[in-house]
């Protein structure tokens, strides 16, 4: 793969300012992106009852709670990067937390690694953080409150909603696990045990029941009063470790966000237990001394899954819980994204055997499924947040009299260093297990700025490619001058180290994937993959230009 040969000339693009999408798609006020059109109706609702952008994002999540329930919602957790008015910039931690009673091998059953325990069931959950974010947000930067936005999406789960194809079609996939808790098969399951079908209505009286208690007593309620009693004693009477306690205990974390740059823009994410932002910002600091600009097809797939292959084998080693591992602040430092850099042959795939080593690793640390949305007011406040209960349904539990799916987040830990989680990434001992520890998320919001003004908001749901996917819509929007839409329609891949394969969309073209075979990389074709949404704002005009990823369903709008 002579990268000379790939050089293309493009039409006059220019990456000095983000470019609009047409002017059908364009809002003043304010605007929001979701994956269900509920959802981005409620953010708008908030913001024409007067309020902003923070509290549109918090609107939206609860009610992805309730239409989306098989991604995120009360049971989960989540991260949130808000950009204030005032220019101050916020990084939430609401990601779940192991229990007190956890332990490094609490899934070796008589000598024997029980893999699916950890995915199904009563000792697959964390503790939810999503509720304690919401309120630090709301709390910090919101102008509505809480119960403003928790009563409007109990009504939505009382009267129901006809759900979706993905709804449909994911109760389908999941229905074994669903029939093994009553529970959860009394609300998303037919009387005879079948799955609901696409347009039928899902009605979900208990947990708006749980979301008026919310709205009437707080998180209180929900952390130190009656649905943490719930959930302790039905674990306790069926072999899970989470006690009302550990409710007690959880606090959402206000972070330092983790910002770099790129080609003159400020990019801010979200620090550990996020890996998103940190490999993010890696990997664009790996290309920016590339022409990527002018690579088009295999050569500039090439040249990202390099970079790629060098990020996730660090992400395997340092990332973890901050308040438990030591993650060097110098896996983004220039000079050692420098060194990597220099790794990547543009002709040839490199063989990644191991972690790189950052400078002062042992001193400069940090300080201790899914789904995104992005939102935005002309006041200047941006969020993005990114929310998730694990893989579909999460641990395929509902306490009964709650109406909560809850996660199955513990997946996320090493559950042993070295074997592999649902996604098939794996860690080492940062992210091994601990008592109220926070398990390693590819969770990746993000804002960019330019000069100190907001200019975009992305994200991605989908695993490790979460990471993959918001690396993507940025560079095709700063390198390539893309509109949101045009970025988020372009086919994507992935690579996430282990397994050494690299995922990609069947859109590039046989030509493509046949050169890069013959460069080294072991391709695996698929159809599509991933759910990103992005908003941005023309830095003339003003206007707002939401957009949402053509392959799921989903709404961008503003008003």
């Amino acid at each position: 793969m002579n990268c000379s040969r790939s050089l293309v000339l493009l039409i006059a693009l220019t990456n000095s300012a983000l470019r609009a999408d047409t002017p059908t798609t364009s809002f003043t006020h304010g605007a929001a992106a979701t994956v269900q059109p509920l959802a981005t109706e409620a953010a708008i609702a908030a913001m024409k009852r007067g309020g902003n952008a923070v509290d549109a994002a918090i609107a939206a999540a609860l009610t992805l709670g309730v239409v989306d329930g098989h991604n995120s919602g009360l049971g989960g957790g989540c991260f949130i990067v808000i950009r204030a008015a005032d220019g101050s910039v916020t990084a939430i931690d609401g990601r779940e937390m192991a229990p007190a009673a956890a332990s490094r091998d609490m899934y070796v059953i008589n000598g024997k690694l029980d893999t699916e325990a950890s995915k199904t069931g009563p000792l697959a959950s964390g503790i939810p953080g999503a509720l304690a974010a919401y309120s630090l947000a709301l709390e910090k930067h919101g102008k509505l409150k809480l119960a403003d936005l928790a009563v409007p999406a109990a009504e939505l789960a009382e009267r129901g909603f006809p759900i979706d194809e993905v709804y449909a079609r994911k109760l389908v996939a999941m229905l074994p696990h669903l029939k093994k808790f009553p529970a959860t098969a009394a609300i998303l399951l037919h009387a005879d045990g079948t799955p609901l079908n696409e347009g039928e209505v899902l009605v979900q009286k208990d947990l708006g029941a749980t979301l008026r208690a919310i709205a009437a007593g707080g998180t209180d309620w929900f952390y130190r009063g009656p649905f943490a009693e719930k959930v302790g004693a039905w674990m306790a009477a069926n072999g899970g470790l989470i006690t009302a306690a550990d409710f007690a205990t959880y606090v959402a974390q206000d972070r330092a966000a983790l910002r770099t740059r790129y080609r003159g823009y400020e990019i801010v994410g979200m620090p550990p237990p996020s890996s998103g932002g940190i490999h993010v910002a890696q990997i664009l600091q790996m290309v920016e001394g590339f022409p990527v600009r002018h690579l088009r097809d295999a050569s500039r797939v090439h040249l990202f899954t390099e970079a790629m292959k060098l990020a996730f084998a660090d992400r395997a080693f340092w990332l973890g819980d901050p308040d438990f591992a030591k993650v060097p602040r110098g896996l983004i430092d220039p000079i050692y994204t420098g060194s990597l850099a220099q790794k990547i042959d543009l002709d040839h795939t490199s063989p990644v055997p191991q972690h790189g080593e950052p400078m002062n690793w042992a001193g400069d640390l940090f300080g201790k499924h899914t789904t995104h949305l992005s939102t935005a007011d002309a006041a200047g406040n941006w969020v993005a947040l990114t929310q998730t209960i694990n893989t579909g349904f999460g641990s395929k539990v509902i306490v009964p009299g709650t109406g909560v799916l809850l996660n199955n987040e513990m997946d996320d830990f090493s559950t042993q260093p070295g074997v592999p989680n649902a996604f098939r990434l794996i860690g080492a001992e940062a992210n091994a297990i601990a008592p109220k520890k926070r398990p390693l998320s590819s969770m990746s919001p993000t804002l960019v700025l330019r000069d100190g003004r907001p200019l975009l908001s992305v994200g991605a749901a989908g695993g490790p490619t979460i990471i993959t996917q918001t690396l993507l819509t940025l560079t095709h929007i700063i390198d390539d001058g893309m509109t949101p839409t045009e970025a988020l329609a372009a086919p994507r891949f992935h690579h996430q180290w282990n397994p050494d394969e690299l995922k990609i969309e069947k859109a590039f073209g046989p030509e493509a994937l046949k050169q890069l075979e013959e460069a080294g990389h072991h391709t695996v074709p698929t159809n599509s993959f991933g759910a990103c949404q992005c908003i941005s704002q023309d830095p003339v005009t003003g206007a707002f230009h939401p957009a949402h990823d053509p392959r799921v369903p989903g709404m961008a709008s503003g008003w």
